[in-house]
């Protein structure tokens, strides 16, 4: 991760046949596609790697999120919970449909807390979104519970974890929705992009309409199309669909790389007594696109941040003290920073952030190391890494 690390032959190909043709859209101008249909052939490709029935690509991860939710029926007044620990998008694309995010603690997954989950269901609630955060999932079994227990939607986010599994099922196709992110720093990538799946009918047909204004796309003429109800425009493009055709066509090759250069630094940590790892549930296994582990305590995973970026071991996060993954930073949330004017609603709706303690949640994210897995590192620059790594940590736990 990201896939851009690997351009090649094959990406140039599939953009070569579109600026060939012409045709940017991925509707209409049917005469001048000389067969080409990149959106259409990626959508096939996420059914068959995802071993899903429907797929609909959109324009972003935050677009699939919105999407899936409103597919599905999620709408103005209507709670959705929500890990603490995620990126902006997640409660961006829920409040943008009317939506209310509800907060909730993670655990040492890094996920939703099914504990906490239950905790926060109210007569409101209409879905649970776990997000796959940094190559893993959350406790699906005990989510699932949960939600059938009450009668919940759930809706996974797997903009970063494509290719993780659990029990033998792809992430994304877990849930009754999945989503996924195609954007510039993903394991694949389309430069933007992102894609809702499903297995029910129901909700594909919404996404599919939903997302292109509303359209029913019966038929050849885009004039005579009617609108079943209304949609925006979250169109992918088909230059952004043919990298992204390119890149999927890749992934078992990106995924087998992960989880060399993971399995390398991983064992090499593990020398430290005092590092632990993110848990993995049991029949899960990461996509491998980051190595998440535990430090004793705060201050020593401030410190090793700190002396990471000094001597030049990058792409590694400590999300304690991060503007756009966990709630501590998120300002613009509580204190509710809007150009638009936000409804009553859901202004009532978020009144919990101003007393609610994240406590849990910071003590894992306070402790938790994140390193971005990269592609392009050979296995020189891997173990090269993974010694510096724990010279640096040594160093500081036993200051």
């Amino acid at each position: 991760m990201p896939g851009f690390e690997l351009f090649g032959e094959l990406e140039r190909q599939e953009v070569n046949d579109v600026l060939d043709n012409g045709v940017l859209m991925r509707y209409g101008f049917d005469g001048m596609r000389k067969g080409h249909w990149k959106s259409k052939e990626l959508e096939t490709a996420l059914q068959q790697s995802f071993k899903t029935k429907h797929a609909q690509l959109v324009s972003s991860g935050t677009a699939a999120v919105s999407v899936a939710l409103a597919s599905a029926g999620v709408g103005a007044g209507d709670e959705v919970i929500m890990p603490a620990f995620t990126f902006v998008a997640s409660f961006e694309a829920i409040m943008l449909l009317g939506a209310i995010p509800v907060l909730v603690d993670i655990d040492d997954t890094l996920a939703v807390d099914p504990k906490a989950v239950e905790k926060a269901i109210t007569p409101k609630t209409k879905a649970v979104m776990v997000v796959q955060m940094c190559g893993s999932m959350g406790n699906m079994d005990a989510i699932q519970a949960v939600c059938d227990k009450h009668g919940l939607l759930l809706v996974e986010d797997a903009c970063q974890a494509i290719g993780g599994t659990y029990k033998g099922k792809p992430l994304g196709s877990v849930g009754d929705l999945g989503c996924f992110s195609f954007d510039f720093v993903k394991t694949i990538t389309s430069g933007e992009g992102g894609a809702v799946i499903t297995n029910n009918e129901m909700y594909y047909t919404h996404a599919d309409h939903y997302s292109d204004h509303g359209h029913d796309h019966i038929g050849y003429d885009r004039g005579l199309e009617t609108h079943p109800f209304l949609g925006y425009n979250f169109r992918i493009s088909e230059l952004h669909a043919a990298v992204g055709l390119a890149q999927i066509k890749r992934l078992p090759e990106f995924l087998a790389i992960q989880k060399k250069n993971y399995t390398i630094l991983r064992e090499t940590l593990s020398q430290i007594p005092e590092v632990t790892f993110r848990t993995v549930p049991e029949g899960g296994e990461e996509s491998y696109a980051f190595l998440n582990f535990f430090l004793p305590d705060l201050k020593i995973a401030q410190d090793v941040s700190k002396a990471f970026k000094q001597h030049g071991v990058d792409a590694c996060f400590h999300y304690y003290d991060n503007n756009w993954h966990y709630i501590r930073k998120w300002e613009h949330l509580t204190n509710l920073k809007s150009l638009f004017p936000i409804s009553e609603e859901i202004k009532k709706g978020l009144d919990y952030l101003k007393t609610k303690s994240f406590s849990q949640s910071d003590y894992y994210i306070a402790r938790n190391i994140s390193c971005l897995v990269k592609l392009s590192w050979t296995e020189d620059e891997v173990k090269e890494r993974a010694s510096k790594m724990v010279e640096i940590i040594k160093e500081i736990i036993h200051a």
